[in-house]
C-alpha cells in the first residue's frame, strides 16, 4: 500500500498490488504445497532484541559508594551510565557480497589446464582413450550421459565467484555507528627516568602537566612523582606513616584531542620548606659538587632536620619544560605507515568540523599524535623558580618567551638533567590506573611493578562526546593572596585546604588526592610556602572526590597558617601559628558552585552555622566576628568541577529537577534555583523548561544527550499526574525532540555519517534508546474529564494537514479543497497550538485533545501520531530529519514486536489499524515532500508537488526511484514480499507430447504466446510481484535512455545486488527454491536480449581478434591468421561494432554490461530447464539469433585471463578513496551485536580463502583495466584471484552449454533446424577460441561429438566453413599439453573422421580442411609443440584401429594415409622450433616449407599468410605486404586459369611493376590442379572478393610501410575489378588511400627513411649448412652497426657459448687462419649500389630504396698492410655484391650470389671524395629551403684554414706536380677540373651563405670569404696549370665506345696490370 502510494504516479503505468497478507493466508491455507507452506511464512527467530553489556574500560564501573541514599538525577545518571545497552538485530539472511569460496570448493584447473597457463612438460606418453565414445544406443541416451557429467561438481553460488559490487549499489546494509565510550584524544606515555642534580642531599617532589600555548590553557591535571631514594624518602617518615602503591608511580598516559605546535610539557620540582629565599636554597646546587663531601654532609644533617619538623610543607624549586610536539614530529613514523591506521572511534566521534580545519594551518606532522618511534627525552636546562613569579599566567609568558627566543631570559638555571621516556599509546598497558584510581584493564600481576596513571585531559576546546562514566572531581586552584595591607608579620603563609560534611572538625573528608610517595586519599592538604612573601601567588592544584549527594553543609574549609622556619629557643610545639579562615559553600540554591572567587578572611574564630552561608553575605553574629581588612575580598581561587552528574547548564538542571518532583517525592514548593514553585504551576513551568531545553549550550546538551532524550521520550509515552490531574505533555516533548534534532544536525561542530545523518543521534538510536519504561497506572476517574480524540478524527487531522502542505508549498493564494465535515475540529486543534508561546495561560485543550486513546497506547503509535499531527516548523523539522524518527519508530516497533512473541500473539494483531494508518499518512507526507524538494531544485513552480516528468529531469527521477528500490530491495524478506513462491518455477502443463518425442506436433498458439510471456513484463506480473515489476519497470526504462550511463549502471546494479544476495542466502540453497527465486526474475531475460546492442564487451580482456564479416571486406584486418582461421575468432558478424543494428555507439560501460550479463547467466543456471526449453522452442528464429548472440558475448566477457591478469578480472572502477571504504568495512565487521557477529562470521572466516581478511576480491586492487601495478599483492593473493577468476570461468561457460544443450535438444521440434544447429556450432567454436579450462572443455568435445553424431551430414554439408574451423579447433587441442584436452581433442577428431565418412566429398573435404589446419597451426601458434601433436596422432590411429564396425570400410587406411601426411608437414617444422628465436632463420624456413608447397596453392597461401603474420608482429610491414602480394599472385595465377576476365590479373606477371620476384608464383600448372570437389583452392581467398581483400591488406601494409608508390602500383590491379563491379563506393575510398599515399609522398619529401642494409657472413663447422655463406640483410631505417651486431651476437652466444667470434673489420677471411672449433661472424655495412645508366632511372629517394639487388662496401688499405696512411699511398678495394632476389622481399635477409671487387688508386681515391663533396655542396645550395646550418657545416669543412688532409692538402699531393708516368695524366686531369668545379660551387656556397645569416654572423661570413679567397689563390696556380701532352690536336679519332668513367678506369688498371 505504501508503496503503491510512492510510485504510482504519473510516469509509471498504475498497477495495484496484491494485498500480501491476504494472498498469504489463502496460499498458506490451501496447503497446495509443503514447500509453499515453508517458503511463503516469515520466520519466528528473524528479529532480536538484545542487552549488550558496556565496555567498560576500568575493571569495574565507576559508581558512587555503596549505602548511600542517591538523588533521583544522579541515580539515572548512574543508571545510564552502567545499564547494557539496547540493540536490536534484524536476522540478515542477506549478505552484502562478503562471501567468496574456500580453497576446498575450488577445483585448481589453473596449474594443468587454462591455456595461459605455464606448464610442466610431460614425457611423451600414449594417450587413454575416451571411454564409450561409441557406446551409446540412442541420441537421448547420450544427452542424458553428457548432462549428468556437466551437472557434476559444480559451483551452487556463481555470485561467489564474482566480484563485489561498489559498496554504494550494494544491497543496502548501514554501517553500525560506533559504540558509546568514554573519550580519549591521542594518548601518549611519559616513563620519568631519572632527575639528577649535582648535588643529592634532600627529598625531591615533582608534578608535571601539559600547557598549550596557542590557546594559552593548561590541558592536563598534574601528575605527582618523585625519584627519592629510600635513604632520602625515610627523612619524611614521620609525615608519611604509610604509602600507597598507586602514589609510587612514575609514568603517566596523556591524552592530547586537539594537537598543536605549542604543546609543552612542564615539569616543577618543590622541596621541602626551609629556612631561605629560594635563591640561597638553591645555591648549593649551583656551587657544590659531589666531591666537596664534607659540605654536603653538613647540608644533609641540616636537610634531615628541616625535613623532620617541616615535613609536611613545601617550597617552590625549580622547574623545566619541552615542547613534546617538537619530539613528536622529529621521532615520526614516516607517513605511509600511519594513513593506514584505522581513526579511533573516540576521536572520530568529537573532533568539530572547524577544528578539523584548524589543523589544516598546523604541519601534518602534528596531527597524528598517535604515531611516532618511542623517543628519550633529555632536559638539560632546569630553571629556578622565582618566588614572585609562580602562577600559571607567569608560567604562559616564560613558555611563549623561549618560543620566541633560543637563548633564555636572565633566569638562573640550576645544574643537572632529567630524562623521560616517551611513547604512543595504542593499547592501554598493563598495571594502569583511572584518573579515578580505578584499575584499568588489563589487570597486571600482584607483584607488578609501579602502576602507571591516567591523566585527565582538559580539551583545549569542546568535546562533544556524551558522558558515558561516572565521573565527579572537583578541582581547587588557589591562586593568590594579599597581605600586603597587613600590619602583622605574617610572612611564609600556608594554605590548609579541607572538604567538609559538616562544622565539626571530624567533619573533614578524606576525598583530597593524595601526592606522591603518601595515602592516596587526604583530609587536609597544605600550600607550597614562598619564603617571606606577605602576598605570594600559588600554583598548586587539589584535585577532589565529589560525594554524589551533595548538602548545604558541604563546603570548602581554607585555614591560614604562618610557618616558622626557624625554631626558636622558648618554643617546642606547633611550628604552625593561625592567621584565619575563609570557606565556600558547595551548593548554592542545589547548583555546584564552580568560577572563579575572591573571599575574605575571618580572624580568631568560625561562627556557628558559618557553612550555610557564603563569607561575603555571612549575616551579623554576636559575639560580632573579627573580619580581615575590613571584610574584604584576599584570597583568589578557581573552582572548576569535571562532572558527569552537575550539567552546569540552567536549562538542563530546571529540565532535569522538575521531571524528578514529576517522579514523586517532592515536596511543594518546589525551590528551583532563585524562584519556588508551586504544585499548580508545575505543568506550566515544565513545559517552559521542555520548551528552553534546546537553548541550552551545545556542549552541555550534547554531554547529557542520552539522558535528556529518554526523559523527553518518556514524557512523550506517560500521562503525568499533577494535583490530581492527568497532563499529556506528549506534544510538546515531541516538539522538543525535533527542536534537539534540528539543532544538533545544524550544528557546524558535530560530524555527520557517510547518510549525512548526526553520528550522536545514530549512536544513541543503535545502542542506547529503549522503550520508556510502561506508564504507571492512572485513576479510572481521570479518564472521564477528557475528551478524547477519534480515529477519524486523527486521520482527518493528516489530510487537511497534507492539504495545507500543498497550499504552502506551492502557492498559497490557490483556495484550499473543499472543506470537510471536521474543519471546525482542526482548526480549534490548531488555534489552541497557537496559544501554546503564552507563559501566563498555557491551554491545555490541544494536549487533550490529542490526547492517548488508550491511557496504554504504546510508544510506537504515540510517536507516530505525533508525526501526522505535527505542524508548522516542528512538522517540517520532523520530516526533515524523518530518518531519525523513522529509525526510532523501527527499533520501537522491534521492542514491541519481541515483547509480543512472548506472548504468541498473531502477526497480523502486531500492530494496530489506527497505527497502519498513521504510517500511510507519513508515507503520502514524505513522498510529497520529495517532491517539494526536487520542484524547488528545478525551480519550477507546479500546482501540485506530485511527481511531474516536466518538473524533474527523468534521468534524476528514476535515480531516485532506484536508490529508493534498492533499500525497500535490502529487506530481509524481500522475497516473501515479491510472492516469489507463487511464480511458475516449471514449464506450464502443456497438451503436447514428451519433448524428446520428434512427431510432436506444435503447442496451441496460446501456449506459446503464454511462455513467451513468462519473459516479457506484463501487467499480471507486476501486479502480483509488485516490488520485482517495479525494479524491472525501472531497468527496463533505464536502457531506454541511450545518454544516461550512470541510470543504467545504477539500475544494472541494482538487479545484481539483488541477485547476489539471493544466491548466497542461506535460505535459497535447495534447486527447486532456486527455481521459483530465478522464475521471478524471467523477464529479466527478455530486458537483456534486447539490450543485446547496447552491451560493451571491448573492454573486456580477451585474447581473441575481431574476425571478418564476409560480404565487408573493407574492415579486413591488416593481417588474416589464415585461411582456417578466417572467422573463427567471432563466429557472429552482427558483432562488429559498426554492423548492429539500432544503436551506432555502446551505451553501457564494460563493467555495467558484465554485471547485466552474470545476471542473465544466474537466472538461466537457476531456471527451470523445462520451461527454458519450451521457450526456445516457442522463441521466433530472429529472437534466437539474439540469444546465441548473447551466449557469444557472454563466453568472451567471462574469458579466463591468466594469472599474469588475474587482477583484471574485476570490471569495478575505483570510485571511493581508500580510507573510506577502510572505515566502511571496519564499521561493517567491527562485531558490535549480534549484526557484526553476523558480518564478522560470515566476511571474516568463510568469506575468504585461508583465513585472512583482505584476501576477497579488493576492488581498489581489481580495477577494469590493462594494466595494473601488482606490487602489493602477495603471490598466494595473486595465486588465489586467478584460481577464482578460472572458476568463475569455468562455471559461466558451463552455463553457457548448459542452455546451448537446451536449445539443441529442443531442435527437433523447431522450425529452424539448420539455423539453429548452425547458430549453437558457431558459440561453442567461438568458446573454444577462447581460454578454457579442462574441466569445460571435456564438456566441450562431449556436445561437440553429439552435434557431429546427432546432425553430422548437416554439419558437414551446410555448414564447410565451420567445418574447417572445427577442424582448425580441435587439431590445436590435439597438441595441448595437458592429457586430458588431448584425448579429448583427438577423440572428436576420429568422430569428425568417421561420420564424414559415409560421403566422399565430406571426407576428402575434412581430410583438406585437417591438413591446411595443421600446416596453419604449426605455422601460427608460439606456444605449439609437435611432441604432442604427434602423440595424438598415434592416439588417433589407435581408434581407426580399434573401431570394430569399420574394420571391413576404407576407413582405416585413409585415416593411416592422411596422419603419416600430417606427420611429414610436422617434421618439416621441427626445424623451426629450434629458431623461434632467430627470425631470419624462421623465416627462412618457412619460406622453405612454403616453396614445398608449390604445388599445394591453399597450403602455399596459408604459409605466406603464416609469414604475412609474423613479418606483421616484427612490424616488418613492407615484408609482410610482400608475402600478401605473392598470395595474391598465386590467387590470380589460378583465376587466371579458372575464368577469363579481361578485369582480372592475367597471372603473376601483372605484379611485376610491384616486384620482379612475384613471377616465381607462376610455378601453378594444369596438371597439378584438381577438380573443386577434392577441396583444392576452396578457400574464400581463391575467388575476385579474396584477391583484392589480399591486395587492399597488401596496400595498407605498404602504407604503413612507407612504401607509398607501391600502394599506387597495388592499386593498378585492383582498380579494373572494382570498376567492372560498379562498385563505386569502394572506388571512392580507394582513390581516397591513393590520395594519402600521394600527399604523404609530396610532405615527406627527403626526410622519408628506409631500410638500412648489411652483409652478414657466417664462417665455421658449427653453422652447419651456413658455414662460408653470405647475406644481405635488411635492417628498420638508421640502424646502427653496433645494433645488428649486438643482436646477432646475443642469439648466437646462446647456442655456441664462448665459441663464438665477432669479426671486427671487412676483411676477405682466410679460412686456413680461422680456429675449427669457433664459430665466426662478420658483420660490414653496404649501400645499394647502381650503374650510371641504372641512375637515369632512379631519380627519386624510393626508387633508389627499391628493387635493389647489387650492394657495395669498400675496405680502405695500403701497399704495407695497414688499412690507413698518408694521401700519396692511401688505395681502396670496393667489393659489389649480388643477391638472389630483389629487396624488398618476402625475407629479410637474401643469400649473395656474386661477389665482383676492383680496387681504386689514391689518385682515384682523392677524384672520389672531391666529387662527393662537390655534388653535397651543389645540392646544399640549390634547395628549394636551404638549411644554413647544414650549408654552414660543409663550407666549414671545404674552405676552412684548420682542416687535416682538406682539400688544399689534397691539391698540394697530387696537383703540385704534373706526374711522371703518363698512365697518371688522364686522373690528374680529372682531378684538376674536379677541383675547378668545387672552387666554384664554394664561391656559390659563400655567396648563399651571405643570405642566410642573422645579424650576428657577419663577422663569421668575413671569415669564411676571406679564407675562401685564399683558398683559390693557393690553388690558382695548380688548376691553371695543364697537361700539353693531353691537349694535343687529335690526329686518328678513337672510335671505341664511352663506357663510365669509373668502368674505363677499372679496365685501364687491368691492361696496366697485365
Amino acid at each position: 500500500r505504501i508503496l503503491k502510494l510512492h510510485f504510482n504516479k504519473h510516469y509509471l503505468t498504475s498497477v495495484e498490488p496484491l494485498d500480501l497478507e491476504e494472498f498469504l493466508m489463502s496460499q498458506l491455507r490451501s496447503g497446495d504445497s509443503a514447500l509453499m507452506q515453508e517458503l511463503g511464512d516469515f520466520p519466528d527467530d528473524d528479529l532480536k532484541v538484545e542487552q549488550v553489556e558496556k565496555e567498560c574500560r576500568t575493571v569495574r564501573h565507576s559508581v558512587p559508594k555503596d549505602g548511600l541514599e542517591l538523588d533521583p538525577h544522579v541515580r539515572d545518571c548512574v543508571k545510564s551510565y552502567t545499564q547494557p545497552n539496547a540493540t536490536v538485530t534484524v536476522r540478515i539472511f542477506r549478505t552484502l557480497r562478503v562471501k567468496s569460496p574456500t580453497l576446498a570448493g575450488l577445483s585448481d584447473d589453473s596449474g594443468r589446464t587454462l591455456t595461459s597457463s605455464d606448464f610442466n612438460l610431460r614425457s611423451l606418453t600414449p594417450d587413454k582413450r575416451v571411454e564409450g565414445l561409441l557406446a551409446f544406443s540412442s541420441h537421448e541416451e547420450l544427452d542424458r550421459f553428457n548432462q549428468e557429467a556437466r551437472q557434476g561438481n559444480r559451483h551452487p553460488e556463481l555470485f561467489a565467484l564474482y566480484p563485489p559490487a561498489d559498496e554504494e549499489d550494494a544491497v543496502e546494509l548501514r554501517p553500525i555507528p560506533d559504540c558509546p565510550k568514554e573519550h580519549t584524544g591521542d594518548r601518549i606515555l611519559i616513563r620519568c627516568q631519572t632527575m639528577k642534580f649535582e648535588i643529592e642531599i634532600e627529598p625531591l617532589f615533582a608534578t608535571m602537566a601539559l600547557y598549550d600555548l596557542k590557546e594559552k590553557k593548561k590541558i592536563s591535571e598534574d601528575f605527582h612523582f618523585d625519584l627519592n631514594s629510600e635513604q632520602l624518602k625515610n627523612f619524611l617518615k614521620p609525615h608519611t606513616p604509610h604509602i600507597d602503591p598507586s602514589t609510587q608511580a612514575k609514568s603517566a598516559i596523556f591524552s592530547v584531542t586537539y594537537p598543536s605546535p605549542d604543546i609543552y610539557l612542564v615539569i616543577k620540582v618543590e622541596k621541602v620548606l626551609q629556612q631561605g629565599e629560594i635563591g640561597e636554597c638553591a645555591d648549593p646546587y649551583m656551587t657544590l659538587r659531589e666531591c666537596d663531601s664534607g659540605k654536603l654532609e653538613k647540608l644533609r644533617v641540616q636537610a634531615e632536620t628541616f625535613c623532620q619538623r617541616l615535613g609536611r610543607y613545601r617550597m617552590p624549586f625549580a622547574w623545566a619544560t619541552v615542547n613534546i610536539m617538537d619530539v613528536i614530529s622529529t621521532a615520526a613514523i614516516d607517513r605511509d605507515v600511519t594513513d593506514s591506521d584505522s581513526l579511533k572511534g573516540g576521536v572520530s566521534l568529537c573532533l568539530p568540523r572547524r577544528n578539523s580545519e584548524r589543523y589544516n594551518t598546523i604541519d601534518d606532522q602534528f596531527c597524528n599524535v598517535s604515531a611516532f618511534k618511542p623517543a628519550t627525552i633529555t632536559i638539560n636546562t632546569i630553571f629556578k623558580q622565582e618566588g614572585d613569579r609562580l602562577s600559571d599566567e607567569d608560567l604562559l609568558k616564560f613558555l611563549s618567551e623561549i618560543k620566541k627566543t633560543s637563548n633564555q631570559r636572565r633566569v638562573k638555571t640550576i645544574p643537572g638533567s632529567i630524562k623521560l621516556d616517551m611513547s604512543p599509546v595504542h593499547e592501554t598497558p598493563l598495571g594502569s590506573l583511572s584518573t579515578e584510581l580505578i584499575p584499568l584493564i588489563p589487570v597486571s600481576e600482584k607483584n607488578q611493578s609501579r602502576a602507571i596513571k591516567e591523566v585527565l585531559e582538559f580539551p583545549s576546546s569542546e568535546v562533544y562526546v556524551p558522558h558515558n562514566v561516572y565521573r565527579n572531581l572537583l578541582y581547587v586552584y588557589p591562586q593568590r593572596l594579599n597581605f600586603v595591607n597587613r600590619l602583622t608579620s605574617a610572612r611564609n603563609i600556608t594554605i590548609k585546604i579541607q572538604f567538609m560534611s559538616g562544622e565539626d572538625p571530624t567533619c573533614s573528608l578524606p576525598v583530597i588526592f593524595g601526592k606522591s610517595s603518601g595515602p592516596e586519599f587526604l583530609q587536609a592538604v597544605y600550600t607550597p610556602v614562598t619564603y617571606h612573601n606577605k602576598s605570594p601567588d600559588f600554583y598548586e592544584e587539589v584535585k577532589m572526590a565529589l560525594p554524589a549527594r551533595l548538602t548545604e553543609r558541604h563546603h570548602l574549609l581554607f585555614t591560614f597558617y604562618q610557618i616558622s622556619c626557624q625554631q626558636k629557643q622558648n618554643q617546642s610545639g606547633s611550628c604552625e601559628t593561625l592567621i584565619g579562615y575563609s570557606w565556600l559553600p558547595m551548593v548554592n540554591n542545589d547548583r555546584l558552585q564552580t568560577g572563579q572567587f575572591c573571599l575574605p578572611i575571618i580572624l580568631d574564630r568560625l561562627p556557628v552555622n558559618y557553612s550555610l552561608h557564603t563569607p561575603e553575605k555571612l549575616p551579623p553574629q554576636n559575639p560580632p566576628v573579627k573580619w580581615m581588612e575590613s571584610h574584604k575580598g584576599l584570597f583568589n581561587l578557581e573552582v572548576q568541577a569535571v562532572s558527569s552528574v552537575h550539567t552546569q547548564d540552567n536549562h538542563l538542571e530546571r529540565f532535569f529537577t522538575l521531571c524528578h518532583a514529576l517522579e514523586g517525592g517532592a515536596t511543594f514548593p518546589l525551590r528551583v534555583r532563585e524562584e519556588k514553585i508551586q504544585e499548580n504551576k508545575l505543568e506550566h513551568e515544565l513545559k517552559l523548561s521542555i520548551i528552553s531545553l534546546s537553548s541550552s549550550r551545545l556542549e552541555p546538551l550534547v554531554l547529557f544527550l542520552h539522558l535528556v532524550l529518554d526523559k523527553l521520550f518518556t514524557l512523550i509515552m506517560q500521562p503525568m499526574v499533577i494535583a490530581g490531574q492527568t497532563a499529556n505533555l506528549a506534544q510538546i516533548a515531541f516538539e522538543s525532540v525535533v527542536s534537539i534534532v534540528n539543532s544538533l544536525h545544524n550544528s557546524q561542530e558535530l560530524i555527520r555519517d557517510q547518510q549525512g545523518r548526526n553520528s550522536l543521534l545514530a549512536t544513541y538510536l543503535y545502542w542506547v534508546f529503549r522503550l520508556p519504561d510502561p506508564p504507571r497506572d492512572i485513576l479510572p476517574s481521570a479518564e472521564s474529564r477528557y475528551s478524547t480524540m477519534g480515529r477519524a478524527t486523527a486521520s482527518a487531522v493528516g489530510s487537511m494537514l497534507l492539504q495545507s502542505r500543498i497550499r504552502s508549498s506551492s502557492n498559497p493564494d490557490i483556495p484550499a479543497p473543499p472543506a470537510s465535515a471536521d474543519d471546525a475540529e482542526v482548526k480549534n486543534i490548531l488555534s489552541a497550538k497557537v496559544q501554546r508561546v503564552s507563559p501566563n495561560k498555557i491551554s491545555l485543550l490541544f494536549f487533550t485533545t490529542v490526547c492517548v486513546f488508550s491511557l496504554l497506547q504504546q510508544f510506537h503509535e504515540e510517536l507516530a501520531l505525533q508525526m501526522v499531527v505535527s505542524t508548522g516548523v516542528c512538522r517540517e523539522n520532523a520530516y526533515k530529519y524523518a530518518w531519525f524518527f523513522f529509525e526510532l519508530l523501527v527499533k520501537s516497533m522491534a521492542q514491541h514486536v519481541s515483547h509480543l512473541d512472548k506472548h504468541s500473539v498473531p502477526r497480523r494483531n502486531h500492530f494496530s489499524d489506527r497505527f497502519k494508518d498513521d504510517i500511510t499518512t507519513i508515507v503520502s507526507v514524505v513522498t510529497a515532500e520529495i517532491g517539494t524538494i526536487l520542484v524547488k531544485q528545478q525551480k519550477t513552480v507546479s500546482k501540485t508537488f506530485y511527481f511531474h516528468s516536466k518538473c524533474v529531469s527523468m534521468p534524476t527521477l528514476i535515480s531516485m526511484r532506484l536508490e529508493f528500490l534498492r533499500i525497500l530491495c535490502s529487506h530481509e524478506h524481500y522475497l516473501n514480499l515479491s510472492l516469489f513462491f507463487s511464480s511458475p518455477a516449471s514449464a506450464p502443463a502443456s497438451p503436447c507430447p514428451s519433448i524428446s518425442s520428434q512427431s510432436s506436433s506444435s503447442c496451441s498458439f496460446q501456449e506459446q504466446q503464454r511462455i513467451l510471456g513468462l519473459f516479457e513484463l506484463s501487467q499480471e506480473f507486476k501486479q502480483k510481484h509488485y516490488l520485482t515489476g517495479l525494479l524491472l519497470t525501472e531497468l527496463s526504462a533505464a536502457l531506454d535512455m541511450e545518454s544516461e550511463g550512470y541510470v543504467q549502471r545504477k539500475a544494472i546494479n541494482a538487479i545484481y545486488s539483488l541477485l547476489c544476495s539471493h544466491d548466497l542466502d542461506h535460505r535459497c540453497i535447495k534447486p527447486e527454491v532456486r527455481a521459483k527465486v530465478a522464475a521471478l526474475y524471467l523477464s529479466l531475460v527478455g530486458i537483456i536480449i534486447d539490450s543485446t546492442n547496447y552491451l560493451d564487451f571491448t573492454g573486456i580482456y580477451t585474447y581473441t581478434q575481431t574476425g571478418v564479416p564476409e560480404d565487408d571486406l573493407e574492415n579486413v584486418p591488416p593481417i588474416n591468421q589464415s585461411v582456417a582461421m578466417a572467422i573463427a575468432g567471432n563466429p557472429f558478424n552482427t558483432l562488429g561494432r559498426n554492423v548492429l543494428q539500432g544503436k551506432s555507439v555502446a551505451t553501457l560501460a564494460a563493467d555495467t554490461s558484465r554485471h547485466l550479463l552474470v545476471c542473465f547467466l544466474w537466472v538461466m543456471k537457476n531456471a527451470d530447464r523445462s520451461l527454458i526449453q519450451r521457450w526456445t522452442i516457442e522463441m521466433p528464429s530472429s529472437l534466437l539469433n539474439k540469444l546465441l548472440e548473447l551466449l557469444t558475448i557472454c563466453v568472451s566477457c567471462f574469458e579466463y585471463g591468466g594469472k599474469q591478469s588475474g587482477d583484471k578480472v574485476s570490471t569495478q572502477a575505483l570510485q571511493k578513496s581508500q580510507q573510506a571504504k577502510l572505515q566502511l568495512e571496519e564499521a561493517l565487521l567491527r562485531g558490535m551485536g549480534a549484526r557484526g557477529e553476523m558480518m564478522k562470521r560470515v566476511g571474516g572466516m568463510d568469506r575468504t580463502i585461508g583465513q585472512r581478511e583482505n584476501l576477497r576480491w579488493r576492488k581498489d586492487l581489481t580495477q577494469w583495466r590493462q594494466t595494473n601495478d601488482r606490487q602489493d599483492k602477495t603471490k598466494a593473493e595473486l595465486d588465489q584471484e586467478a584460481l577464482i577468476s578460472g572458476n568463475l570461468a569455468t562455471e559461466t561457460n558451463l552455463i553457457v552449454l548448459d542452455l546451448l544443450e537446451t536449445i539443441v535438444q529442443a531442435v527437433p521440434l523447431a522450425e529452424c533446424k539448420d539455423s539453429m544447429v548452425g547458430g549453437v556450432l558457431k558459440v561453442l567454436l567461438h568458446s573454444l577460441t577462447c581460454n578454457q579450462s579442462t574441466t569445460f572443455l571435456s564438456h566441450t568435445f562431449s556436445t561437440l561429438r553429439a552435434l557431429v553424431v546427432k546432425f553430422g551430414d548437416l554439419l558437414f554439408e551446410e555448414e564447410a566453413e565451420q567445418c574447417a574451423d572445427l577442424c582448425q579447433k580441435v587439431l590445436q587441442y590435439c597438441s595441448s599439453p595437458v592429457d586430458e584436452n588431448r584425448s579429448q581433442a583427438c577423440a572428436t577428431l576420429y568422430l569428425i573422421m568417421r561420420y564424414s565418412y559415409s560421403n566422399a566429398s565430406n571426407f576428402s573435404r575434412v581430410k583438406m580442411q585437417v591438413t591446411m589446419s595443421l600446416a596453419s597451426l604449426v605455422g601460427k601458434s608460439s606456444d605449439f609443440q609437435e611432441e604432442y601433436l604427434r602423440c595424438s596422432l598415434r592416439t588417433i590411429l589407435a581408434y581407426a584401429e580399434e573401431d570394430t564396425e569399420m574394420q571391413n570400410t576404407q576407413l582405416p587406411s585413409q585415416v593411416d594415409e592422411l596422419l603419416r601426411n600430417l606427420n611429414s608437414i610436422l617434421s618439416d617444422t621441427v626445424k623451426m622450433r629450434e629458431f623461434q628465436e632467430d627470425p631470419e632463420m624462421l623465416m627462412d624456413l618457412m619460406y622453405r616449407i612454403a616453396k614445398g608447397y608449390q604445388t599445394s596453392p591453399d597450403l602455399r597461401l596459408t604459409w605466406l599468410q603464416n609469414m604475412a603474420e609474423k613479418h606483421n608482429n616484427r612490424k616488418c610491414y613492407t615484408e609482410s605486404a610482400m608475402c600478401l602480394v605473392h598470395a595474391a599472385a598465386l590467387v590470380a595465377e589460378y583465376l587466371s586459369m579458372l575464368e577469363d576476365h579481361k578485369y582480372l590479373p592475367v597471372g603473376s606477371v601483372t605484379f611485376q611493376n610491384i616486384s620482379p620476384n612475384v613471377l616465381e608464383e607462376s610455378a601453378v600448372s594444369d596438371d597439378i590442379l584438381s577438380p573443386d570437389e577434392d577441396g583444392v583452392c576452396s578457400g574464400r581467398y581463391f575467388t575476385e572478393s579474396g584477391l583484392v581483400g589480399l591486395l587492399e591488406q597488401a596496400a595498407e601494409l605498404f602504407s604503413n610501410g612507407g612504401l607509398y608508390e607501391a600502394v599506387n602500383e597495388v592499386y593498378k590491379i585492383i582498380i579494373p575489378a572494382l570498376e567492372a563491379h560498379r562498385d563505386f563506393r569502394k572506388l571512392a575510398s580507394t582513390h581516397e588511400k591513393l590520395q594519402r599515399a600521394f600527399d604523404n609522398i609530396i610532405q615527406k619529401g627527403h626526410k622519408r627513411m628506409f631500410g638500412t642494409y648489411f652483409r652478414v657472413g657466417f664462417y665455421g663447422a658449427k653453422f652447419g649448412d651456413l658455414d662460408e655463406r653470405e647475406f644481405i640483410y635488411k635492417e628498420p631505417a638508421i640502424t646502427h652497426l653496433p645494433e645488428i651486431s649486438h643482436r646477432l651476437e646475443n642469439f648466437y652466444i646462446q647456442c655456441f657459448g664462448d665459441a663464438l667470434v665477432m669479426i671486427k673489420d671487412s676483411t676477405p677471411v682466410d679460412r686456413k687462419q680461422l680456429n675449427p672449433s669457433k664459430a665466426y661472424i662478420q658483420i660490414t655495412y653496404v649501400e645499394p649500389f647502381f650503374d650510371d645508366y641504372e641512375m637515369k632511372d632512379r631519380l627519386t629517394n624510393f626508387e633508389k630504396n627499391f628493387n635493389l639487388r647489387r650492394f657495395m662496401y669498400t675496405t680502405p688499405f695500403t701497399k704495407s698492410g695497414r688499412p690507413r696512411g698518408e694521401l700519396y699511398e692511401q688505395y681502396k678495394r670496393k667489393t659489389i655484391l649480388t643477391t638472389m632476389h630483389a629487396f624488398p622481399y618476402v625475407k629479410t635477409r637474401i643469400n649473395v650470389i656474386q661477389k665482383e671487387e676492383f680496387d681504386l688508386t689514391p689518385i682515384e681515391v682523392a677524384i672520389e671524395d672531391m666529387q662527393k663533396k662537390t655534388r653535397e655542396l651543389a645540392v646544399a645550395t640549390h634547395r628549394e629551403q636551404p638549411d644554413a646550418k647544414m650549408l654552414q657545416m660543409l663550407l666549414q669543412g671545404s674552405v676552412g684554414a684548420t682542416v687535416n688532409q682538406g682539400p688544399l692538402e689534397v691539391a698540394q699531393v697530387f696537383l703540385n706536380e704534373i706526374p711522371a708516368d703518363p698512365k697518371l695524366f688522364r686522373h690528374h686531369n680529372k682531378l684538376r677540373l674536379c677541383f675547378k668545379e668545387f672552387i666554384m660551387r664554394c664561391g656559390e656556397a659563400v655567396e648563399k651563405n651571405k643570405h642566410l645569416i642573422t645579424l650576428d654572423q657577419k663577422e663569421y661570413q668575413q671569415e669564411l670569404k676571406k679564407n675562401y679567397n685564399r683558398l683559390r689563390e693557393s690553388l690558382r696556380p695548380m688548376l691553371e696549370r695543364k697537361i700539353p701532352e693531353l691537349y694535343k690536336p687529335i690526329i686518328r679519332p678513337r672510335l671505341e665506345k664511352r663506357d663510365s668513367f669509373k668502368r674505363l678506369s677499372f679496365r685501364r688498371a687491368q691492361e696496366e696490370n697485365s
